[in-house]
């Protein structure tokens, strides 16, 4: 789909342009001078959850996410809208109010944003952030030896699909709302501090579709240890239920190709691997030596594999 818009920006005529088309990352950033780049994402979907609140900080916490997955600082947002002229206007101002306290607790600000009339609800943001030129987080930045850290649990994915079925406990529910609305913020100032090589946040493609860009674009392979990937409680009584999003097909079509399962990694545990999640954590690959230094500026990072030497390939042992 991308093909046309690259013949028509070509990189070459663009040299300030330091990461646009032609290479997938988590968000566009342009350099202005040698102490400035500007970063700037967006990011909108449907309700995931019921709360007109929630969905709104989820949505904005989720957009921001791609900021902080640059190493960059968000300064500003632009509200992005599609609402039914059925639904009353307080749900909307809810939706709008729970993604500007978010957006206020990244430290930025809602400066506009735009509106159309759609059947189904949607809101989002287009963010902009800044950073300097030399500290930009791409993804394919990992190198051999680097420990792979993940700053959130997985299984937002089965328990939200879970919720729309009406098959969630409201405890479970309620502490993967709680992981959503969680800001990536500290988990880029400890990337920072620990001079972390390489990162992205985990969403739609799911664990093994957002590892697979980052071991892709850096030449290497990530091995990840099964035993030490966390989830959220509630995840997996839902996954044995068969209560998967439609996502999770697509994601194991598409990245399968690239991933290798050791003996005795179950079915289930694969269904929930291939799963998309919403406004995940950080994946961050950090030098070894400086592990201990990330863990002590995100408390919530736990060691989930390594990086070697490969192609791109993910390995998942048990």
């Amino acid at each position: 789909m991308l093909q046309p818009l690259r013949k028509i920006f070509k990189s070459a005529d663009y040299p300030n342009l330091m990461v646009g088309l032609d290479m997938a990352d988590d968000a566009a950033v342009y350099k202005l001078n040698d102490e400035q780049a500007i970063v700037t994402t967006t990011d909108f979907f449907p309700p995931v959850v019921d709360d007109p609140y929630d969905f709104g900080a989820i949505a904005a916490a989720n957009a921001l996410s791609d900021i902080y997955a640059m190493g960059a600082e968000p300064l500003f947002a632009i509200n992005l809208v599609a609402f039914p002229d059925n639904l009353a206007s307080d749900i909307l101002r809810e939706v709008l109010r729970g993604g500007a306290e978010m957006v206020a607790q990244a430290g930025a600000v809602v400066v506009g944003g735009h509106s159309v009339n759609d059947k189904e609800p949607k809101y989002g943001l287009a963010v902009t952030g800044i950073i300097h030129p030399d500290k930009v987080k791409k993804k394919g930045g990992a190198r051999p030896g680097d420990i792979l850290l993940l700053t959130k649990p997985l299984g937002v994915g089965v328990i939200t699909t879970a919720l729309k079925q009406q098959k969630a406990s409201e405890a479970h529910v309620a502490t993967a709302v709680a992981s959503m609305k969680q800001l990536n913020k500290q988990a880029a100032i400890a990337a920072a501090i620990a001079n972390a090589n390489g990162m992205t946040d985990i969403t739609g493609f799911g664990l093994l579709g957002h590892a697979h860009e980052m071991a892709d674009q850096a030449g290497l392979d990530f091995r990840f240890s099964l035993a030490k990937l966390p989830f959220l409680p509630g995840a997996f009584e839902y996954g044995e239920m068969g209560i998967f999003p439609g996502g999770k097909g697509n994601n194991n079509v598409f990245f399968a190709p690239h991933i290798t399962f050791g003996e005795g990694v179950s079915l289930l545990m694969q269904d929930m691997l291939w799963t998309p999640e919403t406004s995940g954590g950080l994946l961050v690959a950090v030098p070894p030596e400086n592990v201990a230094v990330y863990q002590a500026n995100c408390e919530t990072a736990v060691v989930v594999g390594e990086v070697a030497a490969g192609n791109g390939r993910i390995w998942v042992d048990k």
